[in-house]
């Protein structure tokens, strides 16, 4: 598995990629291209060094075609980049079937992977030894590419259609997974990679197109910080526009242009159906696009100042909701202090039988004996003027005990 992992010592990508650092975004990718199939490790098997170059190479170029990162790079070097949220990209042709699987797995549950192109379709299309069949402007090919092999077509263009627009699009109705290539030639009459596409699923089918309309097109990268986006999920949402990159071809001149459909499968042949068309009758449809992307464009930055206002905004409602918890945890607790010195008013009376000492559960009495405060009622008359009959029995019973204890000491 091939990727941009960290170097152990990391030079300068500038250096590396042999570049200035004002130069365009299509020299620093032809620049990348160049070096990464120089020292790619179908090439150099038995040559640690050269893999280690490869590595160094696309770590390199996954910081300078990143606007954001180069950005970054510029203003504060490599402590400005966050490594851990660099995409990384593999090559399928270089890997096992255990890791093809694994690969297959994490694409398959929506996990975005990028994949490079194999370095033997490279070598071939910059020999010039492919095969390129022809496609007409207007008309469209169906077929099957292998996986990690590729399809080469050949599109002419007049004078008139190149000054109307050109637009390549590649569909699949079995979903498959491709790339769709544009090649330069080069001055050794090969062809060099200069505009590269993966298909994304857009409804039932998936789909990949170049648009060469004589103005700033954009397209769309699901990859971007999307390691950061697992990590957060609202930031899925603020970086979603993140992933709208300009193309770096706007239009073509006349004559024949190559492109080709690469297979991107994991284990299958690759259907599609690829058609080539000049937008002269599609002037409202182009109008459309180019308003639509300005509006796209415009709402990617009125998102980057809204994030920072939610972030403040969510911040501060964490404040106030932490705020909350406290307040309500110490009115909880006052109240139950309350209720507490409450409950201590309602504990049961008693009185202590010596010389009627009323105490709240304690005495200080030598004489413990506790008797019903009913026993002890006073002997008041009632109603009829005449003491109450419980009275009058217990009085009985006292004096009648009396009495007897008296007989027995008198006899």
């Amino acid at each position: 598995m091939e990727g941009t992992s960290t170097p152990a010592v990391r030079r300068d990508p500038y250096e590396v990629l042999c570049v200035s650092r004002d130069s365009t975004d299509q020299e620093i990718k032809t620049a990348y291209r160049k070096l990464a199939l120089k020292y790619h490790p179908d090439k150099n098997a038995s040559n640690p060094e050269a893999s280690e170059l490869f590595k160094e190479v696309a770590y390199s170029y996954s910081i300078l075609s990143d606007p954001e990162k180069r950005r970054q790079y510029d203003n504060a070097g490599f402590e400005a980049i966050d490594v851990e949220g660099m995409d990384m990209e593999i090559d399928l042709s270089n890997l096992g079937t255990v890791n093809t699987m694994f690969a297959a797995l994490f694409s398959k549950l929506g996990v975005p992977i990028k994949t490079t192109i194999s370095a033997n379709v490279l070598e071939e299309a910059l020999n010039g030894t492919v095969t390129v069949r022809p496609l007409p402007i207007g008309t469209s090919v169906s077929g099957k590419v292998e996986k990690q092999c590729a399809h080469f077509f050949g599109v002419t263009i007049s004078e008139e259609q190149a000054e109307a627009g050109i637009v390549i699009r590649v569909t699949s109705a079995a979903q498959s997974k491709f790339k769709l290539l544009y090649f330069e030639q080069d001055a050794n009459g090969g062809y060099g990679l200069a505009l590269q596409e993966d298909s994304e699923k857009s409804g039932k089918v998936t789909s990949a197109g170049m648009y060469f309309l004589h103005f700033q097109v954009y397209r769309m990268d699901s990859t971007v910080n999307a390691l950061a986006m697992a990590k957060d999920p609202e930031a899925a949402f603020f970086k979603k526009l993140e992933g709208l990159q300009p193309c770096e071809v706007s239009e073509l001149k006349p004559g024949t242009h190559i492109f080709a459909v690469y297979g991107d499968n994991f284990f299958k042949t690759a259907s599609y159906t690829i058609e080539s068309l000049c937008v002269k009758s599609y002037e409202d449809t182009t109008q459309k696009l180019k308003e639509i992307e300005a509006q796209i464009l415009r709402k990617r930055t009125e998102l980057r100042q809204f994030e920072t206002e939610y972030r403040k905004a969510l911040a501060r409602f964490q404040e106030v909701t932490n705020r909350y918890s406290q307040e309500k945890q110490s009115v909880d607790e006052l109240l139950k202090q309350r209720d507490t010195i409450h409950s201590s008013f309602t504990v049961a009376r008693s009185i202590v039988t010596s010389g009627t000492h009323v105490s709240n559960g304690s005495s200080s009495s030598s004489y413990s004996n506790k008797v019903p405060v009913e026993d002890f009622k006073d002997d008041s008359p009632g109603e009829d003027g005449s003491s109450d009959g419980k009275d009058k029995s217990l009085k009985k019973k006292w004096f009648n005990l009396n009495l007897k204890g008296s007989d027995k000491k008198s006899g």
